[in-house]
């Protein structure tokens, strides 16, 4: 049976409701991030996301997607007042035909409902055998390259299983991708949700509970197709630290050629000889992309006092211990970066202003076998 997504012998979901979520409060100060792409087309930063989808058991009557997505209402526009960068836009300067940057414009980040006529352990045991099941519990749309100022770059989409149980598929550009990482989002937004619950303890459904709204039954209509899937990409994050030293510019650069070399060895996959490289460093709102050659730049000779360490998903994200709800962590937690048809290398910051250092991610594709 076909999904709306596309994917064939998927389980059937419906898109149930869409609410735009934006900040508690207005943002007093706006923050900007300029983008330096040549050609931000070809690096494909209007179609890269980071996807995150994290499965919880339903433990209580108090508990469901629909309860968690009524009160993400509330929480979710706390938690991106923290982090404004998230509902804000892509645009082209004042003029509508100048350099790429990000505005904290307070436009909102969407929130989908949905629910999928699967069980959560028949839907967990289905994406064992087809990862690209998978690709259903998150919602994104590619930006619009001639009008980014109208496309979000954040995404929530909330699906209920039959059993009760439920997920939190989250989808955001890749450009806005150390914000969930560095700053540590889903773990600042759960704690936010706890809280609410907690003191609203006698109100036991949220005010935006879907089930009390009147349908019809049917998809909302004016809801445009959702473009997710899973690349064939294997992934690698690095975390490389200093001391003495601070890592940017063309060290920096260097130390990603590093990192690309050792997830050649680790996957036993090749990445291209070109491939588009995304560095953010810390002390500057810029993010600069380029067209990054293996050739052209030599493999760092390392000091004692410089450390490559190869790391996994959960101590950038730390998704397995994020519980909106007291005690109900996730039972399971996957990761992918999406839109991808090429490699990509993205060079961060440190998790702590007070590290020297880069965190580097390196996806590559599956396809290319060595």
């Amino acid at each position: 049976m076909a999904s709306p997504y596309g994917i064939t012998n998927a389980p059937k979901l419906t898109i149930e409701a869409v609410q735009t979520v934006v900040p508690y409060k207005v943002t007093d100060q706006r923050r900007s991030c300029r983008v330096l792409a040549t050609d931000p087309i070809a690096s494909g930063i209007f179609r890269r996301c980071l996807h995150v989808v994290l499965y919880y058991k339903n433990v209580s009557e108090e508990d469901s997607g629909w309860i968690f997505a009524g009160w993400a209402k509330e929480s979710l526009g706390k938690a991106i007042s923290e982090q404004p960068m998230l509902s804000g836009r892509l645009w082209h300067g004042k003029d509508g035909d100048g350099e790429l940057e990000i505005v904290s414009n307070d436009s909102g980040v969407r929130l989908i409902e949905t629910q999928v006529a699967v069980t959560l352990s028949e839907f967990l045991e289905l994406k064992e055998k087809e990862e690209e099941e998978e690709a259903q519990l998150v919602f994104w749309n590619d930006i619009d390259e001639h009008d980014p100022q109208l496309s979000p770059l954040f995404y929530v989409q909330v699906t209920n299983f039959q059993c009760g149980g439920y997920s939190i598929g989250i989808s955001c550009n890749i450009l806005l991708a150390d914000l969930l990482v560095k700053e540590k989002f889903l773990n600042s937004w759960a704690n936010i949700h706890s809280n609410i619950l907690s003191s609203n303890n006698e109100l036991k459904k949220p005010l935006c509970y879907l089930h009390n709204l009147k349908r019809d039954g049917s998809s909302p209509p004016s809801i445009t197709s959702s473009t997710p899937r899973k690349d064939c990409l294997k992934t690698l994050h690095f975390k490389v630290t200093a001391e003495n030293a601070n890592l940017d510019g063309e060290t920096c650069k260097s130390l990603a050629l590093h990192c690309v070399e050792e997830t050649e060895s680790r996957l036993g996959s090749k990445m291209d000889s070109e491939f588009y490289l995304f560095v953010k460093e810390n002390s500057k709102n810029i993010i600069e992309i380029e067209k990054y050659s293996k050739h052209k730049h030599v493999k760092p000779q390392l000091s004692i006092k410089t450390q490559v360490t190869c790391a996994g998903w959960d101590e950038y994200l730390g998704a397995k211990e994020v519980a909106f709800r007291e005690g109900n962590k996730p039972i399971n937690v996957s990761y992918w970066i999406g839109s991808v048809l090429d490699g990509l290398v993205m060079a961060m910051p440190p998790l702590s202003q007070a590290t020297l250092g880069v965190n580097i991610l390196v996806a590559i594709p599956n396809e290319n076998e060595l």
